[in-house]
């Protein structure tokens, strides 16, 4: 459904992904972990150009990009296979939460207005949100926020989802809300790639684990493996400081 081959990126002098490959299925739900710098953000931002790639290819279902030769046409029909939710929600201040949904419905897929408002009303409701439709995001808490954020990146019907670290930005009691919402999510087989620091989300939901550090993928697999018994000495001190409850030996 999704493949990334040798994506490479650097700012300047600074090699940020040194050749990423990675797989995901249909229907799959894939965390990314790692410490700060470990390229993680990066690499889903390349996902949909908000960065560009140096080199490599990625392919979205039917489409793929040879990264250093695509061109306008082929990025705007990447982008809008995908969807992303951004750690700071990059709501518009001056829409409502109805009207930040209904954006993308009206202006990058066209649909009428009042079918395009039932889309998003209906989308708002499904994540605790049905009595917030003419709120503004001042008026909202951050975890609402996030909740709008969902909605507007469910309503494009994307073939995948980004999340990049959707609860960094919220306070630890709004944590739990946005991550409920996530689960729901991930239940209806949505395929979804999150970069995340929340562990215990991630072995509980994730299908597939990724650890990165230093530009590169240092171990995948699935989180009943990469957490009970890593094999790469690098993730062992990660996850030991990370959750040092699980005491790896290293």
């Amino acid at each position: 459904m999704i493949a990334i081959s040798n994506i490479t990126k650097s700012f300047g002098r600074h090699q940020v992904l040194k050749g990423i490959d990675l797989s995901v299925s249909t229907g799959e739900v894939v965390a990314i972990l790692g410490p700060s710098g470990s390229g993680k953000t990066t690499l889903l931002r390349c996902l949909n150009y908000l960065e560009r790639p140096d080199n490599g290819s990625i392919a979205i279902g039917d489409f793929a990009v040879d990264c250093k030769r695509a061109g306008k046409k082929d990025i705007l029909r990447l982008r809008r296979k995908s969807a992303m939710v951004f750690q700071q929600y990059n709501l518009f201040k001056h829409k409502t939460a109805l009207e930040n949904v209904m954006e993308g419905l009206l202006v990058v897929q066209k649909q009428p207005k009042e079918e395009a408002k039932a889309r998003s009303i209906a989308l708002l409701s499904k994540v605790g949100l049905g009595s917030k439709l003419d709120a503004y995001p001042s008026e909202l808490s951050g975890g609402q926020q996030q909740r709008v954020g969902i909605a507007r990146a469910l309503a494009l019907n994307p073939e995948v989802i980004l999340f990049d670290e959707p609860t960094s930005a919220l306070d630890p009691e709004l944590v739990g809300e946005v991550l409920a919402v996530i689960r729901s999510i991930a239940k209806e087989g949505i395929t979804m790639i999150i970069v995340t620091h929340e562990m215990g989300f991630a072995q509980d939901v994730a299908s597939h684990v990724v650890f990165m550090d230093g530009g590169v993928i240092v171990e995948q697999g699935k989180p009943s493996e990469l957490f009970r018994a890593p094999k790469e000495e690098r993730t062992k001190q990660f996850l030991n400081r990370i959750r040092p409850e699980l005491n790896y030996s290293i």
